[in-house]
């Protein structure tokens, strides 16, 4: 598999967020867990306000990295849709619903990351 450049996984990142935004996601943070991990480059966390809005939040990432060709590699937690995984390799988003979000704290636990800005991208 090829490796993909740093300007292509920071350009997925960006359409992740980008439509994570388009269906109104809450609270986006942005972690760089480059030198700390080699699970991926970033993890995207957000949350919803509902299980629906979870769900479509999943879909329109799914959808819209997909169609600039970047194929997921795993997704979980759909169904029930408190906290959705999608894996894309270089770059993992959660989407949570607040009470999850709150109680598995991923941004304290990948605190040796560095938290980004929107802007930095």
């Amino acid at each position: 598999m090829a490796e993909i450049s740093t300007e292509k996984i920071k350009e997925m990142a960006k359409a992740a967020i980008n439509a994570l935004e388009d269906k109104k996601a809450e609270d986006i943070r942005i972690i760089d867990i480059s030198q700390v991990s080699v699970l991926a480059d970033y993890f995207i966390i957000a949350n919803g306000s509902n299980k629906n809005q979870i769900q479509a939040l999943s879909d329109e990432v799914e959808e819209k990295l997909g169609r600039m060709g970047y194929p997921m590699k795993q997704k979980e937690g759909y169904t029930n849709a408190n906290w959705v995984l999608l894996d894309f390799g270089d770059i993992i988003i959660h989407i949570f619903d607040k009470e999850n979000r709150l109680f598995y704290d991923l941004e304290r636990i990948w605190r040796d990351g560095k938290t980004l800005n929107r802007d930095e991208f």
